[in-house]
């Protein structure tokens, strides 16, 4: 758990290289925690739009950006094998230097699924899979070697070399709302990340915290991260200072203590920038829960 409360920025790869690289560069000098991209093959709002892939993204930004912490917010179990993932996540922490926060989900936009012509199981088998995916990647990042025997992956003797610059691995961001994937969240991650309104929030920390009592953990070792996006908001909180107070003191109420806050194309940037500067600080002072 921190011992402040945490803030980064969620973006869409809808924009240039030269564009994205600059934003995701002046995120890093005004001193966000951490910054994401997001993991589509096409943008659910915008579908017929520009959309670039997620870890190669990243994978190119971590070496253009100093400070920051980084990550895919979340990493869709439907698109990769968890062994591949793991293998990027290793390669993008060194990238970085060790900046790297792996974020994964069990997939849930199913028109993507089918342009591509990919699987998509039902609810039961990704939540089973998005299980099984966590421990894969969890061995591979902890272990020289791993051999996994599950319902959906089967690994034997895999190895992973070199060794994460994090140890013993980079923290999870496991992305979750209902109980079931709740509890995987209670078992593996460092941070869980979820969206929807205060009372939404406040119930489902309820349920995390239930889940780490079950098997004695100390709920507190686990950020209660929200990603928030202008639309799903009364004001956005970009449009002033007061704004984004008024959305950090609803949501901390319900346990929240990281907010990722979506910067779209037409965000105004100098709105960004006096957030950083006037509420940031401020903010950083309140004390964990």
């Amino acid at each position: 758990m921190p011992d402040r409360l945490r803030f980064g920025i969620a973006t869409d790869q809808n924009l240039p290289w030269s564009e994205l690289l600059e934003r995701w560069q002046l995120f890093d000098a005004l001193g966000f925690d951490s910054v994401w991209n997001c993991d589509h093959l096409v943008q659910p709002s915008r579908p017929n739009g520009p959309y670039f892939e997620a870890w190669t993204l990243l994978a190119a930004l971590a070496v253009r950006t100093e400070r920051i912490r980084i990550g895919v917010l979340v990493s869709c179990n439907t698109f990769r094998h968890p062994a591949l993932l793991a293998k990027e996540a290793l390669t993008v922490d060194h990238l970085s230097n060790g900046r790297l926060d792996v974020g994964l989900g069990a997939g849930w936009y199913e028109p993507e699924h089918t342009l591509f012509g990919l699987e998509y199981p039902s609810t039961p088998e990704r939540v089973g899979r998005f299980r099984e995916a966590v421990e894969v990647v969890d061995g591979l990042l902890r272990n020289d070697t791993t051999t996994y025997a599950g319902r959906y992956y089967q690994l034997h003797d895999a190895p992973m070399r070199p060794r994460p610059v994090q140890q013993p691995r980079p923290p999870f961001m496991l992305g979750a709302h209902r109980p079931k994937m709740l509890r995987v969240v209670a078992e593996h991650a460092q941070a869980w990340n979820s969206f929807g309104t205060v009372d939404q929030m406040r119930e489902r920390n309820a349920i995390l915290d239930q889940h780490c009592a079950a098997i004695g953990r100390d709920p507190r070792s686990i950020v209660r991260s929200l990603y928030l996006w202008p639309a799903m908001l009364p004001e956005n909180p970009w449009a002033s200072v007061a704004a984004f107070d008024d959305m950090v003191g609803r949501y901390t109420e319900a346990g929240v203590n990281e907010f990722l806050v979506d910067v779209t194309p037409e965000t105004e940037l100098a709105s960004v920038e006096r957030v950083a500067a006037e509420a940031l600080p401020r903010l950083r002072q309140v004390a964990r829960r």
